[in-house]
């Protein structure tokens, strides 16, 4: 028998846990990254976590933005193929290396990347987007959230 808190009570019970995650994403106006970006951002982190509701829910807000079904299929490739920029490229790597923190440093080469690309004000920003999604997906792993399929 399942016991665990549903996802509907979770949202009534605990809407401060709702708020203050959702409070940890707030690009600026400025910013420097695409929807895009972050989408795949979300959806590479859901896979190593191995959220299968995250990864549907952002499969498809990617598909929304226009993203190619045919890169999201190969996401998980990224380093072996040639159809993700520079920019996304970083991006993708900072969101392995902290996504798995607990396999390896963060190395003075991958952050200095990293704020080449972004600028100071980007790398927090996706590191946010890192830590929110992460903890999302933790959230939805642990309580078994479902996807509507």
């Amino acid at each position: 028998m399942n016991n665990r808190i549903k996802q509907s009570e979770f949202y009534s019970e605990y809407p401060h846990i709702l708020e203050h995650l959702q409070g940890l994403v707030k690009p600026s106006v400025e910013s420097t990254l695409s929807q895009k970006l972050i989408h795949l951002v979300r959806l590479r982190a859901s896979q190593i976590n191995q959220c299968g509701f995250c990864q549907h829910m952002h499969a498809g807000e990617a598909r929304q933005s226009d993203e190619n079904q045919a890169r999201l299929d190969v996401l998980t490739a990224w380093r072996e193929m040639d159809c993700f920029t520079h920019e996304e490229r970083v991006a993708l790597e900072w969101t392995e290396a902290l996504t798995l923190i607990h396999a390896s440093t963060i190395t003075e080469e991958l952050y200095s990347k990293v704020e080449s690309v972004f600028g100071k004000e980007g790398l927090i920003e996706l590191t946010s987007i890192v830590l929110q999604i992460n903890s999302w997906n933790r959230i939805s792993v642990s309580l078994q959230f479902q996807p509507s399929i």
